[in-house]
């Protein structure tokens, strides 16, 4: 896979390069996360780069940014629990300390992550879940796409 989508996760995924995106939204891209150690890990990319944090949108767009996020959480959910039935519940973060643009993480956590992480950031987990081969998004993760893009369609067409 050319990575050269990394460096332009936004613009590539308006151009259609992105193949990370699971699906457009009313505010922006749900992706599927790049590392998958946590199956199911998914961002809402905001849809204009420019955009630093959740305040720089106006009312209607913070809402409706809000709303997608909502939604990609409840089909990441969705998705978790009927694929793992250890599948405990998601945690949605806002950070911006890494890429500048706007974009929240919904992160599915897991009865079977180990005892001293379960209950943690996913952040604390070591490089080697971050870094390694072994995590990196790829064709064994197709189902987890399709049963979370399925969820996004239930929950209401993009407009």
């Amino acid at each position: 896979m050319d990575d050269d989508w990394r460096r332009d996760r936004i613009g590539s995924a308006h151009r259609g390069e992105n193949p990370t995106v699971l699906r457009r939204l009313d505010s922006g891209f749900a992706v599927i996360g790049d590392r998958q150690f946590l199956p199911g890990y998914a961002v809402l990319l905001t849809d204009d780069p420019a955009v630093t944090r959740l305040s720089d949108l106006p009312r209607a767009r913070r809402a409706a940014y809000l709303s997608d996020l909502e939604r990609l959480a409840e089909a990441v959910e969705r998705a978790c629990a009927r694929l793992d039935p250890a599948f405990r519940r998601v945690n949605i973060e806002i950070l911006g300390n890494t890429d500048p643009y706007l974009h929240a993480h919904i992160w599915p956590r897991y009865d079977w992550e180990p005892a001293d992480r379960v209950r943690l950031p996913v952040w604390l987990y070591e490089e080697e879940y971050w870094r390694g081969g072994q995590y990196a998004l790829g064709p064994r993760h197709d189902a987890l796409r399709a049963a979370i893009g399925e969820e996004l369609d239930r929950l209401g067409a993009p407009a």
